[in-house]
């Protein structure tokens, strides 16, 4: 049985009938652009065939009740005229925030059923939780026939996490989820919220590695060079590091401490090599796509310094094996969690295998390996 079927007779056993509605949101990966969605940049994720199925249908009352299958079958609800944070069932609050932030924004809507069931790698940094807000929002809008696009509800979605959840995101996870199309990543702009397809060969696979390092830390040292970056726009009277070239901030170096600098030096040329990574990918040519994810990872590593000595090491053992055909980096905010690889399909089987031998060997962890493909955004319109 399918996932789908699975929520669909799950949904039917839960409140005795059937669903009217079945709804899915992928998961991302990003290829490219790791820590400049915060400072207006560039970032290049792809949707992938990983993400969150609801079965769902409308009530003629207030009440949203909710069977989560991914989070042991707990079962959860609340009534939509008083949504109230609840400190004990922390998944409940992406589904509750999301539909706060869809009524103040569209108005009242009825209350629904749902049967929610999600296998997005829940802490390996492939966006679990956008999937869901953008799934719970999908769901929200067909059930109660209001018009969504899904650039407002990706900042709906945003907006949810950031205000209610309590997590300070980007705009990336949920408008990848919300508007990434198959067979190709996207590069977006985080200012204004534009964006372009670009196609990803398809004898191209991407290969993701999650190090399954613990993560500490994680939410001060984010803070910390969020702020770092801030401070370096505020130093040069700019509104985000965005406005910044490499030859504005070398000018100014001498006015920077050296780690302020580093920070701002790693965001404007993961901007630069974002944006190069269009051409690298319409163009096929692997050697280019290879430097531009090693430069990432090596300023994620030396001038932001967030990656571990566990996220090097995979770096080190793909790269071992494809030798410049495609490439490798750490994705998303560091301090564990995964990397991807953008490989030749002909040796993404020679690069699991080498990574599930190797890796444990050098650090005692073993590794979660998905060889993945793309997918279609929850509200895109093919």
């Amino acid at each position: 049985m399918s996932r789908k079927q699975d929520v669909i007779a799950k949904f039917k056993e839960q409140f005795g009938y059937e669903a009217s509605d079945l709804i899915h949101a992928p998961g991302r990966v990003n290829l490219i652009g790791d820590h400049t969605d915060y400072n207006d940049g560039f970032v290049f994720p792809a949707a992938i065939n990983f993400g969150t199925d609801i079965a769902a249908a409308k009530r003629d009352d207030k009440l949203v009740r909710v069977l989560a299958l991914d989070c042991n079958g707990e079962f959860e609800q609340f009534d939509l005229a008083d949504i109230q944070f609840n400190t004990d069932v922390m998944w409940v609050n992406y589904i509750a925030g999301s539909l706060q932030v869809l009524m103040a924004e569209l108005g009242d809507i009825q209350g629904m059923d749902m049967v929610v069931a999600g296998n997005v790698p829940q802490g390996a940094g492939l966006s679990s939780s956008a999937s869901l807000e953008v799934a719970v929002l999908k769901t929200a809008a067909q059930l109660n026939s209001l018009t969504l696009d899904g650039v407002k509800a990706a900042q709906l979605g945003q907006k949810a996490e950031n205000q209610f959840v309590g997590c300070n995101c980007g705009i990336m996870d949920q408008l990848i989820s919300a508007m990434g199309k198959i067979d190709h990543a996207m590069l977006l702009d985080c200012r204004s919220l534009t964006f372009a397809d670009a196609v990803i060969s398809k004898e191209l696979s991407i290969v993701i590695i999650n190090s399954n390092v613990k993560r500490g830390l994680v939410d001060s040292e984010y803070n910390a060079r969020r702020q770092q970056c801030e401070s370096v726009a505020a130093a040069l009277g700019v509104p985000a590091l965005r406005d910044v070239s490499l030859a504005q901030l070398e000018a100014a170096k001498d006015r920077l401490d050296d780690t302020a600098y580093r920070r701002a030096r790693h965001v404007i040329t993961e901007d630069e090599r974002a944006k190069q990574f269009v051409d690298a990918l319409a163009s096929q040519n692997l050697s280019l796509i290879g430097e531009l994810m090693r430069g990432s990872h090596n300023s994620l590593k030396d001038d932001f310094e967030v990656t571990t000595k566990e996220l090097d090491g995979i770096a080190e053992i793909v790269e071992g094996v494809i030798k410049g055909q495609g490439g490798v980096r750490m994705t998303g905010g560091g301090f564990g969690g995964c990397v991807v690889a953008l490989v030749p399909s002909d040796l993404a089987d020679i690069v699991t295998t080498t990574v599930a031998q190797q890796y444990p060997q050098r650090y005692g962890l073993t590794p979660d390996i998905y060889v993945c493909t793309t997918s279609t955004g929850a509200f895109r319109e093919e």
